[in-house]
C-alpha cells in the first residue's frame, strides 16, 4: 500500500514481472481490501505518513496476522525499527527503495512464515499456489487459473507435487522416479513421458514450456513463484 501512484505502479510491474500477483492500494483503502482477502503478504510504504506507519500497523494487526513488511525513510533509527517490529511488522525495509532487495525480503518472509504454519500443524497438508494454478493436497486437485479443476493421474500429481517442493531448482530424474515409485511402477525412460504429459495440462504451449523446463542434464525445473497455501 502507498498513497503514490508512480512508485506504487513501478513496485507493482516489477513483483508481477517476477511472478507475484500483486494488488496496489492506498492506505484509505488498506483496512477493506483486508477485509476483502486473503492476502500473503501486505507492503506497507510509511515514507508518506506522519507516525512511520504505526497506526497502519496497529490497523492491520487488529484485523489480520498477514506478514507486513514496512518501507521507512532514511531518517529511521534502530529505535524506530524495535518500534515497528513489536508493532506488528515483520521486516523493516529502509529508503531508498531497491525492488530487487523487495523481492527477496518478500520471498523470505513468506517462507518464515509457511514454515511457521507447518511447525504449528506438522500433519496437516494444505497446498501449492503457483502461476494463478492450485494444487490441493486435501482434495488432491489441481485448478487452473480459470477456477476448473484438471484431471491428472497419480503419477502425473506426483510429479508435479515434487517439482513444487523445489521451486527454481532441478530435480534429477532419479529424484523424480522416487517421488512416484509409490504410486506407479514407474522407470527412469518413462519420466520424460509423463512431465510432457503434464506439460500438456498445465502449459500454455507444451512444445514450448515456459512453467517446466528441462535442465541442462539436470532433469526438470519448475520456473515458478510458489506459495505454499494452508
Amino acid at each position: 500500500m502507498d498513497d503514490d501512484p508512480a512508485t506504487r505502479g513501478m513496485s507493482i510491474s516489477y513483483l508481477a514481472s517476477r511472478q507475484c500477483l500483486s494488488l496496489g492500494v492506498t492506505h484509505a483503502d488498506a483496512a477493506r481490501h483486508l477485509k476483502r482477502g486473503p492476502f500473503s503478504l501486505v507492503v506497507v510504504d510509511a515514507r508518506a505518513t506522519d507516525d512511520d506507519g504505526a497506526e497502519m500497523l496497529r490497523s492491520i494487526r487488529a484485523q489480520s496476522e498477514v506478514p507486513v513488511i514496512l518501507v521507512v525513510g532514511q531518517h529511521y533509527t534502530v529505535l524506530d525499527r524495535i518500534v515497528s517490529l513489536e508493532l506488528g511488522a515483520d521486516d523493516v525495509l529502509c529508503a531508498p527503495l531497491n525492488l530487487r532487495e523487495l523481492l527477496a525480503r518478500v520471498r523470505a518472509t513468506l517462507r518464515r512464515h509457511e514454515a511457521g504454519r507447518r511447525d504449528a500443524a506438522p500433519g496437516f497438508q494444505g497446498g501449492y499456489r503457483f502461476d494463478g494454478w492450485v494444487l490441493d493436497q486435501r482434495s488432491r486437485t489441481l485448478t487452473n487459473p480459470a477456477g476448473r479443476t484438471v484431471d491428472v493421474t497419480k503419477t502425473e500429481y506426483a510429479l508435479l507435487l515434487a517439482l513444487l517442493g523445489t521451486p527454481g531448482r532441478p530435480l534429477a530424474r532419479a529424484q523424480l522416479m522416487r517421488a512416484t515409485r509409490a504410486h506407479e511402477d514407474i522407470h527412469d525412460r518413462t519420466i520424460d513421458a509423463q512431465v510432457m504429459r503434464l506439460r500438456r495440462k498445465i502449459e500454455a504451449d507444451p512444445s514450448s514450456p515456459k512453467l517446466i523446463r528441462t535442465g541442462r542434464g539436470a532433469g526438470y525445473i519448475l520456473d515458478a513463484w510458489v506459495e505454499a497455501i494452508f
